[in-house]
């Protein structure tokens, strides 16, 4: 096993405090949006201390594949670790997003280098060749935009807005009016949809002078004039006031609002739209970094690559069920064979404090085996844990995080003796290589939009 030390990416969305509670130390005075762990060539992560030959972990597995992610995945996978996990805290709204499929990416990222595009020019649409289906567990109260909502659903959300403007002695912008006029006709639900999308990006005067209007008089709204539609008109406002004019805000009003509890976790395919609006989570992710803008955003945006990556189906928001094995393991498996995420919770128990509690001791009723199909990555975020494996033992602190390759098992999560005289327990979180059914893995459940 092997300790590691992490990139923290400092965006500009991204919480001053929330990482730094999380992790119980003090704020570093700039935004901590997304810490790295995994090894991912734009921030791998370092090996703690460095070992002959390799100082971060995509090296360690360059130099022997087959040791560290196993034979099936490092053949699958094309000697690479599939996945990339992240430590996500947004403290204003992301920018209106979308992931291309895997063969998207490969043809944009080969004519981007044929172009000899820089990979770090900011026009650049494709960082690497790989899709980025991705998942995100709630730590905290986490709001999002995921998903077209039912076309017939958006056109109440604009009749709403343009109720809130004739209220306020406005004159409704004709734009809206179409819209309405659009989301409500017989075509295809995916039909109306892209049609208002469309429109709406292509921000000419007439988007800007809508969104001005509609923004303007949901701010000066109250939330009661706004029911049944108040957190979606509200965010639209709000929105508005990080981005004024852009059509993002229109856009919203397109897209499923979902509300995640601490413990809830959604899932993103390629294709869904979707922006993360505040809160703090565990992100894993297809080892990628691609991403197209069409929205909410200072950064490059190209409508043209965009509008060919949309999937403008409506959904339901896809809410991600835990499921539970017998050995007691938590684990949430959506629909890719790129990574599965395990939730270990480790709580003294009184039978521990009764025969004596000893991290080293055999499997008691608070250790959890860890979920290993390949390589794994642990990443302790409250309390000490203590990782027993046939080779010796690790112990991870809060904050601290760990890769195991696939040829070291079993490991065992043990409460740390610090940690079980505290009675604060431990939670931690294990991401390793999806399993082999992943494309019907997903126990996903509609989550209501509000």
């Amino acid at each position: 096993m092997y300790l590691l030390d992490n990139t923290l990416r400092p965006y500009a969305w991204g919480s001053f405090t929330a990482m730094a509670e999380l992790f119980g130390r003090e704020p570093s005075g700039q935004p901590e949006a997304e810490l790295w762990i995994g090894a991912h060539p734009g921030a791998p992560s370092s090996l703690v201390p460095p070992v002959p030959d390799a100082e971060t972990l995509d090296q360690l597995i360059t130099a022997d594949p087959q040791q560290m992610l196993g034979r099936e995945t490092a053949e699958t996978y094309g000697n690479v670790l599939p996945f990339l996990a992240k430590v996500l805290a947004a403290g204003t709204p992301l920018s209106l997003q979308v992931h291309p499929t895997r063969e998207q990416a490969r043809e944009g990222f080969a004519a981007e280098e044929a172009a000899g595009l820089d990979r770090a020019a900011p026009n650049r649409n494709y960082r690497d060749d790989n899709h980025k289906p991705e998942m995100i567990f709630a730590l905290t109260p986490f709001e999002a935009l995921c998903g077209f909502r039912q076309p017939d659903e958006a056109a109440e959300l604009f009749r709403a807005a343009i109720r809130a403007i004739e209220a306020r002695g406005g004159e409704t912008p004709e734009l809206l009016s179409w819209a309405v006029s659009e989301l409500s006709s017989g075509h295809e639900p995916a039909d109306r949809l892209q049609s208002v999308f469309r429109t709406l990006i292509s921000d000419g005067e007439d988007v800007r002078e809508a969104v001005r209007v509609a923004a303007g008089a949901l701010a000066g709204s109250a939330p009661e004039d706004l029911e049944p539609f108040a957190k979606e008109l509200g965010t639209a406002a709000d929105l508005n006031a990080y981005y004024p004019e852009d059509p993002g805000v229109l856009l919203s009003l397109l897209l499923n609002r979902a509300s995640l509890q601490p413990g809830e976790a959604v899932y993103l395919p390629a294709g869904n739209v979707h922006a993360y609006l505040s809160g703090l989570g565990i992100e894993v992710m297809a080892s990628s970094d691609n991403v197209l803008r069409g929205g909410l955003t200072p950064k490059h945006i190209d409508v043209a690559e965009l509008l060919k990556t949309v999937d403008f189906r409506p959904v339901d928001v896809p809410l991600l069920s835990p499921v539970h094995t017998q050995m007691g393991q938590e684990l949430y498996r959506p629909p890719f064979g790129e990574f599965q995420l395990q939730r270990i919770e480790l709580e003294q128990r009184a039978q521990d404090t009764a025969e004596g509690y000893s991290p080293a001791a055999s499997m008691s009723g608070s250790d959890v085996s860890v979920l290993q199909n390949g390589p794994t990555i642990v990443i302790v975020v409250r309390g000490t844990v203590v990782l027993d494996s046939p080779k010796g033992d690790l112990v991870l602190e809060t904050g601290q995080s760990a890769f195991i390759p696939s040829a070291e098992a079993p490991v065992i999560a043990k409460l740390s003796a610090h940690s079980a005289q505290h009675d604060d327990g431990a939670l931690a979180f294990a991401v390793t290589v999806g399993s082999a059914d992943a494309e019907g893995a997903g126990s996903a459940e509609p989550l209501p939009a509000f």
